[in-house]
């Protein structure tokens, strides 16, 4: 005898493909920014859609199309991978986004070290890249910062700590769980 259950698992496998499709040969003509910048768009539209992998799978292989050695590519593709649980993976990808030392003043490696430190299970880690994150000075930039319309911008600083807060306030969930922790 069949259950209901076995056929609600075959109904669901059947609707995963068509929530997940896309025009792939599409989303390769994408520039970088229509591919990767646009909120609603490019790889993003898979992801909002619950599809994670596929995103993570579409960014690998648009980088690999376009011989793309972009950091935020790496950034991206590995918080996908970070969010279906493919931890290993993600920390290459976020190793790979890491920024030369010389233009670190905006804190990006610290957040990312924080991020790796998360993956690996390493509270001592984490909270020593939130101390150090914590305290760096705001460059001098930042108050010059535009939006899209040439306005000033309002950004948090330091940037990314509360997502690093987040890390810690529900460690041991998931990366996805714990990045959007409520506080």
């Amino acid at each position: 005898m069949i259950s209901a259950a076995f056929f609600l698992l075959i109904a669901a496998a059947s609707e995963a493909p068509a929530k997940c499709s896309h025009d792939f040969q599409a989303m390769l003509r994408l520039d970088r920014n229509a591919f990767d910048q646009d909120m609603i768009g490019g790889w993003r539209s898979l992801a909002a859609s619950g599809c994670e992998l596929e995103a993570a799978e579409l960014i690998r292989k648009w980088r690999e199309a376009h011989l793309a050695e972009d950091p935020t590519l790496h950034w991206h593709e590995g918080q996908m991978r970070a969010n279906v649980g493919q931890y290993e993976e993600a920390i290459v990808l976020f190793e790979a986004s890491l920024d030369p030392a010389s233009r670190q003043r905006w804190g990006w490696n610290l957040y990312v070290d924080g991020s790796i430190a998360f993956l690996k299970g390493d509270l001592e880690a984490l909270r020593l890249a939130r101390e150090r994150l914590a305290v760096l000075p705001a460059p001098p930039e930042l108050k010059k910062l535009k939006d899209v319309h040439g306005n000033p911008a309002t950004v948090r600083w330091p940037m990314n700590l509360h997502i690093l807060d987040a890390f810690i306030r529900c460690w041991g969930q998931s990366y996805k769980a714990a990045y959007g922790c409520p506080k």
